[in-house]
């Protein structure tokens, strides 16, 4: 497969990854939280939550949908649903991200961390678009920073999935805790696509971009002839 070809290939996916990202940033399902529910014909309390917000859903537990033991849900059942914002960088705020104890600082991290991934995102697209503007040397040398910095993107998705998961963990290890059930959502999935994507094919743009090896052993990277991305 020709060179060229295989740099388009990268940067389809790259696109991918990155639309992988983004959406799991800006989404709230990154996490499904239930209490235990004791009682049918009541109304119980599910939450799900991203980076940025809560939302808090009211179901209604009937009794084709109780099973003893279980916590409130699936958060699919129909419900009135209330969401508000934690309020990250407000400083004076209280230290509980939700109404019961919760590691803002776990939150304040992730955040941080997956705004470090777009703007990385932001530094990879700029330089392909460099890439496929410019001519000669020039093309060839801005896809090395390219794939570094979405190298970098996915990294820092990594951290902030991992920041993530700590916070959900600790939170229901808590003796205070009401939350007896959780599972990860379709956010926390992208985020997990996003990083994969955006990590391996970072690095293949990296290597893809450097100079071709030389044909025969006596022979020197610089003495090979160029490999230039038409």
């Amino acid at each position: 497969m020709h060179k060229r070809t295989k740099i388009k290939i990268a940067i389809f996916v790259l696109l991918v990854g990155m639309a992988c990202m983004f959406t799991a940033v800006v989404t709230d399902h990154w996490a499904v939280l239930s209490p235990k529910v004791d009682q049918v014909n009541q109304t119980c309390e599910a939450a799900h939550f991203g980076l940025w917000r809560l939302c808090k859903k009211y179901i209604y537990i009937s009794s084709e949908n109780y099973e003893q033991g279980l916590g409130c849900g699936p958060i699919s059942l129909p419900g009135e649903e209330n969401c508000t914002y934690f309020r990250h960088f407000t400083p004076g705020q209280d230290a509980e991200i939700f109404e019961y104890k919760t590691q803002k600082e776990y939150n304040i991290s992730a955040a941080a961390i997956s705004i470090f991934s777009l703007a990385f995102m932001i530094l990879g697209s700029l330089c392909l678009m460099g890439s496929c503007t410019g001519k000669g040397k020039g093309r060839d040398y801005l896809l090395k920073p390219a794939g570094m910095f979405f190298a970098f993107a996915g990294l820092c998705a990594f951290i902030s999935l991992e920041v993530m998961r700590q916070s959900v963990k600790r939170m229901i290890e808590s003796e205070d805790t009401i939350w007896i059930e959780y599972y990860y959502a379709w956010s926390f999935a992208c985020a997990c696509a996003g990083f994969v994507l955006l990590f391996l094919t970072g690095f293949a743009l990296l290597i893809l971009s450097m100079p071709q090896m030389p044909r025969n052993p006596w022979e020197t990277c610089m003495d090979a002839e160029p490999d230039q991305v038409e």
